[in-house]
């Protein structure tokens, strides 16, 4: 960055590698959504600096007060300098990204939480953590500038170069600008990969995927309660059956989002990966190729499945089992065996009647494996069909 001093004011001009970058990522395809509290805000001057901004940036961010920030991110972090609150709020931007954007845009969530030069000394490191997200997965950046080394404007433009190349990388753009990283910095970088880890699912190499509310991947679970799904879209009924589910069961409840289904198509590669967006930055969820609940009992023993009352009806409908009521039977003793339940919610059908689990047909004997979520705990008559219908 090339400074002039003119008359006591400060004049930034903006070098030629950064402005072709910033070209660069202007003509690509793709949106991206920026938060960034701490530093980083010359980055995005520099990104509407350039003609072209409209195409690439969707909204800015900047929750620099702590009430802010906890708003944006949903919770109030554990740290708010980390490399999981970086994580988290590029999850929560690439969410808000994808709400934005209509039609198939690959959408991307750029955050930065830093901790740099003030008016006033720290007693910490100074620091930042950048993460970008997009459906093939999260990477985050670490940098630990040496303390001292440099003014304010120093640090924030080591730390904007470092957002500018975080979002070239995103954006799958070669061209990097040069970092001015000092012996006594620290500098780190850590790569989660969606694709590789679907992949697996579909080679029959492993049997969930999983991903924490961070973007990184997790290697096993042991679920108390889930809630399982296609998610075409993840709604509000969603969200408030597993608030409830957890309440009464006094139990954390996962998303499992099924990518083989017993009565529908299996999900392609690429929209899973378009799903898994919902998640982004705010829930843990599983991916599956278990197409029945008798196939999730054998990968989660021990585990409540909340469902909705058209999930539970169908699972005590012989044709999802070969059109065989011995099979259905042999099916639903190995779910009790292995542990696990149901936990059912009411509903209102189209004709408004009114369902709850004590008017299911369970066969004599299994009546105990669903139990009911009162209507007066929960109630939501809108299903995702119907959202894609009223689209």
């Amino acid at each position: 960055m090339l400074v002039r001093e003119v008359k006591d004011v400060t004049i930034t001009i903006m070098e030629t590698e950064v402005r072709q970058l910033i070209q660069e990522l202007h003509d690509s395809p793709g949106r991206v959504m920026v938060a960034t509290a701490g530093a980083g805000t010359q980055a995005l001057a520099w990104l509407l600096g350039v003609a072209g901004a409209s195409r690439t940036l969707l909204e800015a961010l900047i929750p620099y007060e702590e009430t802010s920030f906890n708003a944006f991110l949903g919770q109030a972090p554990k740290k708010y300098v980390s490399p999981n609150t970086a994580r988290l709020m590029a999850g929560r931007a690439v969410t808000r990204a994808q709400q934005l954007c209509q039609g198939d845009v690959e959408v991307i969530g750029l955050a930065c939480t830093a901790t740099i030069i003030t008016d006033r000394p720290k007693r910490g490191e100074h620091r930042a953590h950048v993460a970008s997200w997009t459906r093939n997965g999260v990477t985050c950046y670490s940098l630990h500038l040496s303390k001292g080394a440099r003014d304010r404007y120093g640090e924030e433009e080591v730390v904007s170069r470092l957002m500018l190349n975080a979002l070239a990388k995103a954006y799958g753009i070669d061209t990097r600008i040069s970092l001015p990283l000092l012996d006594s910095d620290r500098y780190s970088y850590v790569e989660d990969d969606f694709v590789g880890a679907v992949d697996h699912l579909y080679q029959e190499n492993a049997e969930v995927c999983i991903i924490r509310a961070d973007g990184s991947l997790q290697k096993g679970i042991n679920p108390k309660a889930m809630l399982s799904g296609a998610f075409n879209p993840l709604h509000s009924g969603h969200l408030r059956l597993a608030e409830t589910a957890a309440e009464i069961l006094d139990q954390e409840v996962i998303f499992e989002l099924t990518a083989v289904n017993a009565d529908k198509p299996s999900l392609e590669k690429t929209e899973i990966l378009h799903r898994l967006l919902q998640f982004a930055g705010r829930y843990l969820v599983v991916v599956s190729n278990a197409p029945t609940f008798v196939a999730k009992a054998r990968l989660f023993p021990g585990t409540t499945f909340v469902t909705g009352y058209d999930t539970a009806e169908r699972i005590l409908q012989p044709r999802f089992y070969a059109d065989s009521q011995d099979q259905m039977l042999s099916a639903l003793a190995e779910i009790r065996e292995r542990g696990c339940c149901f936990l059912v919610a009411s509903r209102r059908d189209s004709q408004g009647i009114f369902h709850d689990a004590s008017g299911l047909s369970v066969p004599e004997g299994y009546r105990d494996l669903f139990k009911i979520i009162p209507a007066g705990r929960f109630r939501h008559d809108i299903s995702s069909t119907e959202l894609r219908t009223d689209e």
